[in-house]
This record gives C-alpha cells, sequence and structure tokens, in this order.
C-alpha cells in the first residue's frame, strides 16, 4: 500500500480484514523505548513489529541515525527504499530500493552495512509510534582489538561469542564458522535506549554517551574460522534446485556481483564450491584484499565480475548441496563477444577436431576409390 506524507512517497503493509490480528494483543509501551539489536555487517536483518493498536491495520517504519534529533525522523521512501543513504555506500548492491522490504508488519533489511545502523520505529502514516529498535550493524574484522582501555571506571568492553556453526560441508574437509559481537557493560547508559537495570548494550547502541569516546576499530565484531570434516548422511537426497543467471556488463565489467543460496538465513552454515573446487572462508575472507569473497551474510561476491568467472556454482546448507548455479557473464550489453566467451576456445577445438576427421575419411574414401579403379584397368588389360 502507497500513500503520501509530507511530500514523501511511502511504503507500508495493510493486514487483511479476515484476518486475526495477532499483533494487536500486546500492549505498547505507555513511553517508547529502543530495543538494542545488534548484527553482523552482510546479514539480512528482521525487525518485527511487536505492538500496536487493535484499530491499526497498516504500518509505516521510520528511520534516523544515531546522531540525529527526533525531528530527524523520516519515513522509509521509495518502493520499499529510503533516499537517506548514500547508494554508492550501499554494500554488494547499487540498488538501494531492493534492500528494504515490509512483510506482515517486519521491516527487512537485506544485506545490511554499517550504514544502516540508527533507529527505527514501527509507525503510523499519522505518525503515531508503536515500537523502536535501536539498531547496531558492526563490520567484522580478523585483527585482535585493542584492549589496553577496554576496562575504566566508566565501562567495560568484551565480545560475546555464538555457538560454533555446524560443518558446512560433508564428506570432503569443510569449515565451521562463529561470529562475536563487541558490547559495553556500564551504569550510565542512556536510560531511552535500555530497559529497567539493564547495563548491558551493544558497542554501536545509541546507550553509549558519547563521552565515553569509543573509536571505530575498537568496537568491531569478531569471525572466526576453523577446519573440520563430517561425513555425509546416507539417507540424504540429492538437491534437484537449480539456477541460471545471465549477465550483462560494461567494457569495465560488472562492479559488484553477489550471489545467494536459496533458502539461507544468517544462522545457517553455507558454503560455496566453483565446480569440483571448494572456495573456503580461510582463503576468500572480507578481511582479504581478495576480487572473490564470501562475506559474512553468506554471500559470494565477486569484485569485479569478469567472463572468467562464468561456470557452474554450488552452495551448501547445513552440510548439504542445496543449490546449483550457472552463472554466465557477458563483457557488453545488448551482445557477446564470442572471442571473450569462457567456452570458445574448446568450441574451436571440437570444430577444428570434427572438420579434421571428417577430412581424414572423406581422404580414405578416395584413396580407397582410386585402388578399386586402378585394380579393375589393371584386369582389362590382362
Amino acid at each position: 500500500r502507497k500513500f503520501a506524507n509530507e511530500n514523501m512517497l511511502a511504503w507500508s503493509y495493510e493486514a487483511p480484514e479476515d484476518k486475526q490480528d495477532v499483533f494487536a494483543r500486546t500492549a505498547c509501551p505507555a513511553f517508547l523505548t529502543f530495543t538494542n539489536a545488534a548484527y553482523l555487517s552482510g546479514v539480512t536483518v528482521e525487525l518485527p513489529c511487536l505492538c500496536k493498536p487493535e484499530q491499526v491495520q497498516s504500518v509505516v517504519w521510520f528511520f534516523r541515525k544515531h546522531l540525529e534529533r527526533s525531528e530527524d525522523t523520516k519515513a522509509l521512501t521509495d518502493h520499499h527504499g529510503n533516499h537517506l543513504l548514500d547508494p554508492s555506500q550501499v554494500p554488494h548492491s547499487g540498488d538501494l530500493r531492493s534492500r528494504f522490504s515490509i512483510r506482515l508488519f517486519s521491516l527487512l533489511i537485506f544485506r545490511a552495512g554499517p550504514d544502516d545502523a540508527g533507529i527505527y520505529i514501527c509507525g503510523s502514516a499519522h505518525k503515531d509510534f508503536f515500537y523502536g529498535y535501536d539498531l547496531d550493524i558492526q563490520e567484522a574484522s580478523d585483527g585482535k582489538r585493542d584492549q589496553s582501555a577496554d576496562l575504566s571506571a566508566l565501562y567495560r568492553l568484551f565480545t560475546s561469542f555464538q555457538p560454533w556453526s555446524v560443518c558446512d560441508r560433508c564428506g570432503v574437509p569443510g569449515e565451521q564458522v562463529r561470529a562475536g559481537l563487541c558490547y559495553i557493560r556500564s551504569r550510565f547508559l542512556n536510560v531511552r535506549y535500555r530497559r529497567a537495570n539493564q547495563t548491558v548494550v551493544s558497542c554501536g547502541s545509541g546507550a553509549v554517551p558519547r563521552a565515553f569516546g569509543l573509536k571505530q576499530s575498537r568496537v568491531a565484531a569478531k569471525l572466526e574460522v576453523r577446519s573440520c570434516r563430517m561425513t555425509c548422511p546416507s539417507q540424504a537426497p540429492p538437491s534437484k534446485l537449480l539456477g541460471l543467471m545471465s549477465l550483462f556488463g560494461s567494457r569495465h565489467y560488472l562492479q559488484v556481483l553477489t550471489l545467494g543460496c536459496p533458502g539461507a538465513r544468517p544462522d545457517m552454515a553455507v558454503a560455496w564450491d566453483r565446480g569440483n573446487e571448494p572456495i573456503y572462508r580461510s582463503e576468500h575472507s572480507s578481511g582479504a584484499d581478495l576480487r572473490l569473497l564470501i562475506d559474512t551474510g553468506h554471500h559470494l561476491l565477486f569484485q569485479p565480475a569478469q567472463t572468467q568467472d562464468s561456470g557452474v556454482y554450488y552452495c551448501w546448507l547445513h552440510g548439504r548441496r542445496a543449490a546449483e548455479i550457472h552463472l554466465l557473464v557477458y563483457p557488453h550489453f545488448g551482445s557477446q563477444s564470442l572471442l571473450s566467451h569462457p567456452d570458445f576456445p574448446a568450441a574451436v577445438q571440437t570444430v577444428l577436431g570434427s572438420y579434421a576427421a571428417m577430412t581424414t575419411v572423406f581422404f580414405l574414401l578416395m584413396l580407397g576409390r582410386a585402388v578399386l579403379r586402378h585394380r579393375r584397368e589393371q584386369g582389362h588389360v590382362d
């Protein structure tokens, strides 16, 4: 549903009237506070609207940066996206609109980046605010954080690690991943961004006073990877999911190409192969200066995509091969350059081999015919 709000075109979600509104059962707080939520950069974030009045059948999501004033809160606009961020700074995608969606009152942010951090509020077209989030997006760092100043009289920094994931492949060497987010413990947090007696929030939260002077290098998340091996279940059925992608780039190739594994979620173990060659995170991590990367959201990134990247790619979910993707990257819009196609050398070799075989057969037939004719002429002379 679309509506006009202060010369802005905003998108909302409206519940069917014949469906029971389960969200109306939860009473909204009398005083709007912001629930702290922290995620790794690159994952898909879901912010549910946990409460709203029963008579409200549609919701609108509002956004503002942490350091902005309340008057700067604006609706997310422009076809499931917003105009508040610079599209050139959007990670993995130049189309900002494709990264935002509202489904069943929940706000989905695809491949969230640090610029998406801020205050998100579920409300109505009349700017009635129901539920708010204090969203913190942290970049993963392979380096060690300087812990010399993690302890002070005002706060203490620490890293909270998630459990190790399951092995992302079976039958072949795989990897396990665990992420650690930065958190801060303090008695001096902003009361608007915490609940009663709450003393812990993520390091990028708006509850952290500016006087603490936390630097970005000290609030980075951690991503750890280790090798593993798991046997394949004998009853595991083979996957039949097949995808085909044909991409056209300019003469300078595509700047960024992102492949996602169908059905993958941030809490899943995801792996990628090119043909029979595994692509390991330890060799293609986000912290390395490589053209082929696996980000923290389990996406396979090509920076940039080139014609030699064409091929067959497989993705694994929880140790089982889940999808087969055929990728074709063309260097020109509208038409394919024949000489630059990755299968051109093999095609030329096949054509030349077939031509050589046909030529050989032709000469053998002509030679046999000449021999037969010569013998017949000799028989007549005798």
